[in-house]
């Protein structure tokens, strides 16, 4: 399994040699920072080809919010609200990597089926069954991701009344990240084609989403590439600025985050502000890189 190289679907492969930035794309009313900013598919369209202008080398389009207290959705809404943009982005975009984020396996297959490469799956492919048999048949590319609960059981990580248990988060993270690797193997799914999440403000207070950025060699150390997903999140803005904050707020702070973990070890960032991250990026790796 080389970490330099990510598996996807059709036949696709993602070169992770250096930091690659996936831009974000929800087809949702209610998510934390963007709810309702592409609900149609011209909208979806305009914000891909946006993404793919400003250096995004994967799209991330999802059809359900995972803000904490997010209400779920049906399956048949998730597919309405991201087939036809997947559908769209495949044809005026060819040669873009899209990813899918859902839980749902049915969701997943119907995606992979009219171009989507790869499952962002925020349960670690626990919650439905079906998942890693949909992944691996499908050759697709997987991101299995920690979380302590469903969005609609979590609270913004600024704001739990007490700090969610754990004897050690990153020790805890990196066995339940090791267990669905172990899992999606069994099934099927190629090791080239498993990328790690350690879940940034999904069950973990503020001190808890830095022990993780501070500690991401630990979860490089299983051997998968790792993502970061910090921005714009309600910790990088409790961090930055101290106080209650609006996701718009946040860019700076996610920056700063983004080149952390970059020199952490993690190799794809999942981001609104594609343009300003691609360009952090780059600077990060022309200093790793003299000559």
């Amino acid at each position: 399994m080389n970490k330099r190289t990510w598996k996807l679907a059709h036949g696709r492969v993602l070169d992770l040699t250096t930091p690659k930035v996936v831009g974000i794309l929800n087809i949702t009313p209610d998510s934390f920072s963007d709810g309702g900013s592409y609900n149609t598919t011209e909208q979806a369209l305009q914000r891909a080809k946006r993404c793919v202008e400003d250096g995004a080398a994967m799209l991330d389009i999802g059809g359900e919010s995972t803000r904490p207290g997010a209400q779920r959705i049906s399956i048949e809404e998730q597919i309405a609200r991201v087939i036809p943009v997947i559908e769209a982005v495949r044809r005026a975009l060819p040669g873009i990597a899209i990813s899918v984020d859902t839980t749902r396996s049915e969701v997943a297959r119907r995606a992979i089926e009219v171009g989507a490469d790869v499952i962002n799956d925020v349960s670690g492919a626990e919650e439905d069954d079906a998942m890693l048999g949909v992944a691996a048949k499908t050759g697709a590319g997987l991101i299995l991701m920690h979380r302590l609960a469903p969005p609609d059981k979590d609270s913004f990580s600024d704001r739990y009344e007490s700090s969610p248990k754990y004897s050690d988060v990153v020790a805890c993270v990196r066995e339940y990240l090791s267990a669905r690797i172990e899992a999606a193997q069994f099934a099927g799914v190629d090791a080239s084609a498993i990328v790690i999440d350690p879940g940034l403000g999904f069950g973990k207070s503020v001190e808890q989403n830095i022990e993780l950025i501070r500690r991401t060699d630990e979860l490089c150390a299983l051997g998968y590439p790792v993502m970061s997903a910090a921005s714009r999140k309600s910790f990088v803005g409790r961090v930055a600025l101290d106080r209650d904050s609006d996701p718009s707020e946040r860019l700076s702070g996610s920056l700063a985050v983004t080149a952390l973990h970059a020199e952490e070890g993690a190799s794809l960032f999942r981001v609104h502000d594609v343009k300003e991250h691609v360009q952090a990026l780059r600077v990060i790796a022309a200093v790793r890189s003299p000559g």
